[in-house]
């Protein structure tokens, strides 16, 4: 099982982005998917999850100005990022808790990461 993080990028300020993770291999099921960033000097911190249902929930810092979504037929989760902040500028990394075919408990995945930079 992987997952592949994209979509990052440069941005001015007040721009949006919209990044994409997509998960393969051999599937069972994948309950919530999460995404996180990791800015230089800090540690990683939670951004947003959402459940196989849909529930969603966001960090105060981006409420408001992210959006968490998902296909589940394409196995991908996606956050589109609008009003960018220089504060955002991270490296973006998904997660996801996943079954493997033929497993009975779900493991926790992570993806590879993709740097968002936002500056003038």
């Amino acid at each position: 099982v992987q997952l592949q993080a994209s979509g990052g990028g440069l941005v001015q300020p007040g721009g949006s982005l919209r990044l994409s993770c997509a998960a393969s291999g051999s599937i069972a099921s994948i309950n919530t998917m999460r995404w996180y960033r990791q800015a230089p000097g800090k540690q990683r911190e939670f951004v947003a999850f959402i459940t196989d249902g849909g529930i969603t929930n966001y960090a105060d810092s981006v409420k408001g100005r992210f959006t968490i979504s998902r296909d589940n037929a394409k196995s991908t989760v996606y956050l589109q990022m609008n009003s960018l902040k220089p504060e955002d500028t991270a490296i973006y990394y998904c997660n996801a808790n996943i079954i493997p075919t033929g497993r009975k408990y779900e493991y926790q995945y992570w993806g590879q990461g993709t740097q968002v930079t936002v500056s003038s």
